[in-house]
């Protein structure tokens, strides 16, 4: 894996090696990850963006976006795996303040607002219905209008507070954008 753009273009990340199926890291894909970033860049919403990386594992849908111009990542990962990976690519990175790494559940964060945040990755294990709780539990953070890229096995419903606004599919991941309303 590495970064695909920006001022850390073709940085290598720290290897998963052979993951922690336990942990359910599943890196997403450098050509989806090209896909995403392409259609986030013809949003206009990355340069300047807080990003919140939920389920973030080795972080690099974060990093992605901090090489491209957002100001601020903070990644919530509970594993510790995830957590070594992400703090592995701080270090090589040099990301200072600009990354913060919450050693947590994505679907219980309190209310003890982080944001606002302008972009938000959401990329839980498949087929749990974590993604629905995470968003539950951040919907306070977030700006109204911020975007959600929320990956799963299948297009998912928006929930209360979301409304749709794309969807794409990858092979066997399916890319469900949400935006944060009042």
């Amino acid at each position: 894996m590495r970064i695909i753009a920006g001022r850390w273009r073709g940085v290598p990340l720290a290897s998963v090696g052979k993951g922690d199926p336990g942990a359910h890291l599943r890196p997403t894909p450098d050509r989806v990850r090209e896909s995403l970033f392409s259609m986030l860049t013809h949003r206009d919403v990355i340069d300047g963006a807080q990003v919140l990386d939920l389920f973030a594992g080795t972080g690099a849908l974060g990093f992605e976006a901090l090489s491209r111009g957002a100001d601020r990542v903070v990644f919530v990962e509970n594993g510790r795996v995830g957590q070594r990976l992400i703090s592995e690519n701080m270090a090589k990175l040099q990301a200072g303040e600009a990354a913060t790494l919450m050693r947590g559940d994505a679907t219980r964060l309190g209310a003890k607002a982080q944001g606002p945040f302008d972009l938000v990755f959401l990329d839980p294990p498949y087929g749990k219905g974590l993604g629905q709780k995470a968003l539950g539990a951040v919907h306070g953070w977030l700006r109204p209008g911020a975007l959600v890229v929320w990956e799963e096995e299948r297009v998912m419903d928006a929930p209360a507070g979301y409304a749709p606004v794309d969807t794409r599919r990858f092979g066997t991941a399916h890319l469900t954008l949400l935006e944060a309303v009042a």
